[in-house]
């Protein structure tokens, strides 16, 4: 089913490679199947063309954290942090800033 839902997104993207969003599906489908490499690549290519509000640097940081890349899952809690802020979301920001301090036990 996931890969249906993918492939169905692909081919969206196919008919408009600037859609921002369905990136962003493509990510968030990647992360369902585990696929962590496409998905951080995905969300690398979303986050470039759109200003999101904070929660696709929730997917990043997983992302990185299961690819063995701690620093870079900080960065996409630090970013995902101001940006939450500056869309006035405190309370993923919040979320963002435990999940640094369990990173940083």
């Amino acid at each position: 089913m996931a890969s249906s839902r993918l492939e169905a997104l692909r081919e969206m993207l196919t008919v408009d490679p600037d859609n921002a969003l369905v990136r962003y599906g493509i990510a968030s489908e990647l992360m369902k199947m585990e696929n962590y490499e496409e998905a951080r690549a995905a969300l690398l290519e979303y986050l470039s063309m759109h200003e999101d509000e904070g929660a696709a640097y929730r997917m990043l940081a997983l992302a990185n954290l299961k690819l063995g890349q701690t620093d870079e899952a900080r960065a996409a809690y630090r970013r995902g942090i101001e940006t939450a802020l500056k869309h006035g979301h405190p309370s993923m920001a919040g979320e963002y800033e435990m999940a640094l301090d369990d990173l940083d036990e």
